[in-house]
C-alpha cells in the first residue's frame, strides 16, 4: 500500500503490493458490487440491473474515495449498489443477504489468489526464478487485501456492507437515524485510518482470517506436498 512506501521506503515487495491494490481496485472491486447486484436481482430486486450496476465494467462501480483509501491504506469501497428493500419478500433479510454477498466474494477470491500464491511457491523453490517470487507476492497481497476488504466492509458503520447487514436486528428508527449521519461517519472512518487507529483491529481480524483460509488453500497441494 502507498502507506507503506512513505513509512519503509522503497522495495520490490511493496511496490508488488501497490500493484496487487490497483488490480484489486479495478478487477476484484467490480466482482465485490456485482455479488450485491446479483444477489439483489436474484431476490426480486431488479433496481441493480436497471441502474447498470448488473456489471464487471469497473467504472460502473469505483468511487474515487474509497478507490484512493484502498491504495493508500488497503481498505476501502466501492460505490454502494442501489436496492429498493420494498421489492424484497422479505425486507431485512433481503437486505442483509444484499449486503453479505460484497464480502462473501472477497474470501471467496482471497481463498482463490491463496491457492495461486502456494503454486507459485512451490515453483519458486524449483526454480528460483524471479518471475514466480514476483508471482508469489502479488498473489498473496492480492489475497490480503481481499481479506481487508471483507473485513473492512463488515464494520456496521455506514456506507460499509456491516450497516446493511446490521439492520436485520436494529429498529428502522434507529437504523435510518444513523443512515442520516453516512458522510460524516465516512469521514470520521477516513481520519481513524490516517492516524492508526484502526490498524490494529483490522489487522488481527484480517490475519486471523488469513490463516483459516490458507490451511484450506493448502487442502488441493498436500498430498503433492507430502
Amino acid at each position: 500500500m502507498l502507506i507503506n512506501l512513505f513509512r519503509y521506503g522503497f522495495s520490490l515487495e511493496l511496490l508488488i503490493g501497490v500493484l496487487a491494490s490497483v488490480f484489486v481496485v479495478f478487477c476484484t472491486l467490480p466482482i465485490h458490487e456485482f455479488a450485491h447486484a446479483y444477489v439483489a436481482t436474484k431476490l426480486g430486486d431488479q433496481t441493480p440491473r436497471l441502474s447498470g450496476r448488473l456489471t464487471l465494467k469497473p467504472m460502473a462501480h469505483i468511487d474515487p474515495l474509497g478507490a484512493l483509501m484502498l491504495l493508500i491504506f488497503g481498505f476501502g469501497y466501492a460505490k454502494p449498489v442501489n436496492v429498493n428493500i420494498r421489492n424484497f419478500k422479505n425486507r431485512k433479510a433481503g437486505m442483509a443477504l444484499t449486503a453479505a454477498a460484497g464480502p462473501t466474494a472477497n474470501l471467496i477470491m482471497a481463498l482463490l489468489f491463496l491457492v495461486l500464491m502456494i503454486f507459485f511457491t512451490i515453483i519458486y523453490s524449483k526454480t528460483g526464478a524471479l518471475i514466480f517470487e514476483v508471482s508469489l507476492w502479488f498473489f498473496r497481497y492480492a489475497a490480503l487485501i481481499n481479506i481487508y476488504l471483507a473485513v473492512f466492509n463488515l464494520l456496521p458503520i455506514p456506507p460499509l456492507d456491516g450497516s446493511r447487514i446490521i439492520n436485520i436486528i436494529l429498529p428502522n428508527r434507529l437504523y435510518y437515524k444513523l443512515m442520516q449521519y453516512e458522510r460524516y461517519i465516512v469521514y470520521a472512518v477516513f481520519a481513524l485510518l490516517i492516524i492508526g487507529w484502526l490498524d490494529r483491529p483490522l489487522t488481527f481480524v484480517s490475519s486471523k482470517i488469513y490463516n483459516l483460509l490458507l490451511q484450506v488453500a493448502y487442502l488441493p497441494f498436500n498430498a503433492f506436498l507430502n
